[in-house]
């Protein structure tokens, strides 16, 4: 007869045998529906834009590729750099866009580059990782058309970028809903672009031009967690009149922008890419608050929530 002893090894052998066995099922279905959904293919609607030539447009979509943040993913040179170093969620590597070696800009027709730019499809019709497209579907014809016009004359650079991965935990995530990570399963790919607001110190123009925040900042621009950031990032700032810039006015807006210091002397936090914004005019940055002071009193984060810099 066996003993005691042996029985519990032998049933605590077999549970987590059969714990162990239930957890491989269960990341065997992850990795089968998050590939699926990664690997989907979308058809998308031809809307061919007119990328013209002139140098004043090729200059606009320089400036557009800053403060729209193609360099903060994509490196100051548009060749593409190792972007989220992660491995449990992700090793995620921009694309190099130039035409060397390993860059895209070699194959892609004017409609390939408004495909990726505005719906995160790339020209086989399966979607980009972590392509912003929630912030530039919105873009109008003549914003997409002057920044493929730059893009078209961007230098070689030779540069083979590894393929990204999505590991076990950023699976998770992105079926959870915690990670946007393919914006083209989150947007209209049918619906119209209307044309930009008339540049000027308006609302309306403001709005248009904030648009690249809410990918941080939210839909409202009350902040809170970023989505998909590591958990050590900070909450990204309520931009509400009740928020984080209560205390600020226009010319200490325009100086942080500028700066990257607060009013009131503190730096804003690595995370805060204002690098990218100080390629806005100072009519540019004055439309935006324009468009923050307009918005709905929001006092969704509490003062300890939304303490953190925008």
């Amino acid at each position: 007869m066996k003993s005691p002893m042996v029985n519990l090894l032998k049933w605590t052998a077999i549970a987590l045998g059969s714990l162990a066995g239930l957890v491989l099922i269960a990341l065997a279905v992850i990795y089968l529906i998050s590939s699926n959904r990664m690997q989907r293919s979308y058809s998308v609607p031809s809307h061919p834009v007119a990328a013209l030539s002139d140098s004043s447009v090729i200059a606009y979509g320089k400036r557009l590729s800053q403060i729209r943040g193609c360099t903060d993913c994509h490196g100051e040179n548009l060749a593409g750099r190792l972007v989220i170093d992660a491995p449990l969620v992700m090793k995620l590597y921009s694309s190099n866009l130039t035409p060397g070696k390993g860059g895209i800009g070699k194959t892609y027709s004017d409609a390939d580059w408004e495909r990726s730019i505005r719906h995160g499809v790339r020209p086989n019709g399966k979607p980009l990782l972590f392509m912003p497209t929630l912030e530039l579907i919105h873009l109008s014809d003549g914003d997409v058309a002057a920044l493929i016009a730059y893009l078209k004359t961007l230098p070689p650079v030779d540069r083979v970028m590894p393929a990204s991965t999505v590991g076990p935990l950023g699976r998770v995530l992105y079926l959870a809903g915690e990670i946007p990570l393919v914006h083209a399963e989150l947007v209209d790919h049918v619906a119209g672009h209307p044309d930009a607001p008339t540049p000027g110190i308006t609302v309306e123009y403001g709005q248009y031009l904030a648009l690249g925040c809410m990918g941080c900042h939210g839909p409202h621009l009350t902040g809170g967690k970023i989505p998909g950031a590591p958990p050590d990032w900070p909450l990204a700032a309520n931009l509400t009149p009740s928020g984080n810039l209560k205390d600020w006015d226009e010319a200490g807006f325009i100086q942080a922008m500028r700066t990257g210091i607060k009013p009131n002397g503190q730096p804003f936090q690595p995370q805060m890419p204002y690098q990218t914004l100080k390629a806005m005019t100072d009519e540019e940055l004055k439309a935006i608050w324009l468009f923050l002071q307009s918005l709905p009193a929001n006092t969704g984060l509490t003062n300890a929530a939304a303490s953190t810099e925008p």
